[in-house]
């Protein structure tokens, strides 16, 4: 089987490549910029924003499966057109086609999200996820979405910024829930719906609905560092709107993958 990460050097894109690569599939990964660091993955250069450049790519290569991860926080061509383009060309090629999505694209609620439940953005970042969701779709019914939460793991960006805040350099908000997932959890469970047909979203995130203030005090305690110094503060003493309470229900995920999700309290116990 030859897969295409699209989005190889990201956090998650390098995981599913090392995890990949461990299990004797031939990877082909994509980079906009900077290195892939995994052994055993071709890499090649890739604009996402470039539909033709897309289908160039994938009617070389040819993959059986495609994992898509491409975003840009603040970039709607990355994050939603990207996505479409991906799923356009993996669909010309018929390959097997994971998209990543996000629970940005809920608007935040006291009850947990289900995996069927539409999406509700509130802001620009969730809007370009719930479009890239409509395109993809669109271009592959079949397509496996997969809606995660906060990423952490050694080298998680949102581990270092909780470690930002204990000293002092940055905020957590008191008010944002989310449900972290391992970074090698995730891309475990991404690479057994490759193996898969399951089709739509699924949601696939940890069960520990924690805010992101309570996941620096579980940070704090892990790594031995004094709490006293977490600096707090709210979404909306910030000036910003943007989802608060998302809490994804993975019990669909939880029963039809083998790959168990862990809780970040395990994982930072």
């Amino acid at each position: 089987m030859t897969l295409l990460v699209v989005g190889a050097s990201g956090f998650l894109g390098g995981e599913v490549c090392r995890q990949a690569v461990a299990d004797g599939r031939s990877v082909v990964g994509t980079v906009h910029s900077g290195s892939v660091g995994v052994s055993g993955v071709v890499v090649r250069r890739l604009d996402v924003t470039d539909r033709a450049a897309v289908r160039a790519l994938l009617a070389e290569v040819r993959p059986d499966a495609v994992v898509a991860t491409p975003y840009r926080y603040d970039d709607w061509a990355v994050t939603a057109d990207g996505a479409a383009h991906v799923a356009y060309a993996a669909a010309e090629v018929g390959a097997r086609l994971v998209h990543l999505s996000s629970d940005a694209l809920h608007a935040g609620r006291p009850s947990p999200y289900s995996d069927d439940d539409p999406p509700t953005p509130v802001f620009p970042y969730g809007a370009a996820k719930a479009a890239a969701e409509t395109a993809v779709r669109a271009a592959d019914p079949g397509a496996a979405l997969v809606r995660t939460s906060l990423i952490v793991g050694e080298g998680s960006k949102q581990i270092q910024l909780c470690r930002d805040a204990l000293a002092g350099r940055a905020a957590l908000f008191t008010d944002e829930l989310r449900c972290p997932i391992d970074v090698s959890d995730l891309a475990a469970a991404v690479l057994e719906l490759v193996d898969g047909d399951y089709a739509g979203p699924l949601n696939v995130a940890g069960p520990d609905a924690v805010s992101r203030a309570e996941l620096g005090l579980l940070v704090a305690r892990q790594e031995g560092l004094d709490p006293a110094g977490l600096k707090t503060t709210t979404g909306a003493a910030s000036g910003l709107h943007r989802p608060t309470e998302v809490r994804l229900d993975s019990a669909r995920a939880v029963g039809l993958l083998r790959t168990r999700l862990r809780g970040v309290a395990e994982l930072l116990a």
